[in-house]
């Protein structure tokens, strides 16, 4: 059994599923995205997250656990005579205010519609509300996806990425984060969404490396080439092969999928090494960091006010 220190990361054991892996099985489940989502907005109580959204008690206390075992969440008392519990985020779990950023920031960007609106982000240091820029850590350059280079260390493999936690897509709740929800909230599409950013194009290329069901895959492809995510042209090879390209509006979602990764590769080790390893165009190691569209200073995660809207 894996244990999950809140506050330094998991071993994870040999050949098993590696960073990627266990990040995707994590943020690749749209409750438990939800559940953040609420988390960063200050909810610790049960009955807080049954208000806000449309889950059931059996779903409610399954995602909660399995959140605390991950060690994503800690349970403290606020009543001690009911011995009432809240639901703290640890190091673990305030860590992950990137990725819930960069979410946020694309559907803003990308979501015309939504039936809530979303919270407004404000940047504590300059004392305005910003959009996050993606960076490189080390040379402080705005990063696209062309910018950087690279692909599997070595503990990645594609098998090994896979997360192997079945999901169901719900349609009840994607109004929230309505396409977010699509791309990421299920670990088939979250997996074909990072495939896409590591290279891959075609239909047998996403079925036979990710081990997805065809059916699936199909399904997915088309409700991504929907959205304006990707893009189907004919194969270069064969007319009657289509390939599925990566759209402007797919390409901005890269912040999201790189912040994931990142979270993920600093909080679960792999004794053979890192999954990923990307290079950026300064010549140095690519980390990713974010900055403030207006004052340009790195975010830190205290500085950063989540705001719910008026």
């Amino acid at each position: 059994m894996l244990v999950h220190p809140p506050d330094r990361p998991t071993a994870l054991p040999v050949g098993g599923a590696n960073a990627i892996g266990f990040t995707l099985g994590l943020i690749g489940d749209e409750w438990n995205l939800l559940i953040l989502r609420y988390a960063m907005l200050g909810v610790r109580r049960y009955g807080e997250w049954r208000e806000a959204l449309p889950i059931s008690h059996a779903v409610l206390t399954r995602r909660l656990s399995t959140l605390t075992d991950m060690g994503v969440f800690e349970k403290a008392e606020y009543e001690s005579r009911s011995r009432r519990l809240e639901y703290r985020l640890t190091k673990r779990g305030r860590d992950l205010w990137p990725v819930l950023l960069s979410v946020w920031a694309w559907e803003a960007a990308w979501v015309p519609e939504h039936v809530e609106s979303l919270p407004v982000m404000v940047h504590r240091r300059c004392g305005e509300p910003f959009l996050p820029v993606l960076t490189c850590a080390a040379c402080a350059k705005p990063v696209r996806p062309r910018d950087i280079h690279g692909g599997f260390g070595p503990s990645g493999t594609w098998e090994r990425s896979v997360p192997a936690a079945t999901t169901r897509r719900r349609s009840t709740v994607a109004g929230v984060f309505p396409q977010t929800m699509t791309l990421i909230g299920n670990r088939w599409s979250t997996a074909i969404l990072g495939a896409s950013f590591q290279g891959l194009h075609r239909f047998r290329d996403f079925e036979q490396r990710l081990g997805a069901p065809p059916t699936i895959v199909a399904e997915r492809l088309r409700v991504f080439c929907e959205l304006g995510v990707f893009e189907q042209s004919p194969s270069a090879e064969r007319a009657h092969w289509p390939s599925y390209h990566l759209t402007e509006k797919g390409r901005a979602f890269f912040p999201v999928v790189i912040t994931a990764i990142d979270w993920g590769q600093r909080w679960y080790r792999a004794p053979e090494g890192p999954a990923m390893v990307y290079m950026h165009t300064c010549g140095q190691d690519f980390h990713p960091q974010l900055r403030c569209d207006g004052c340009l200073v790195p975010l830190r995660g205290h500085e950063v006010a989540v705001e719910r809207p008026a």
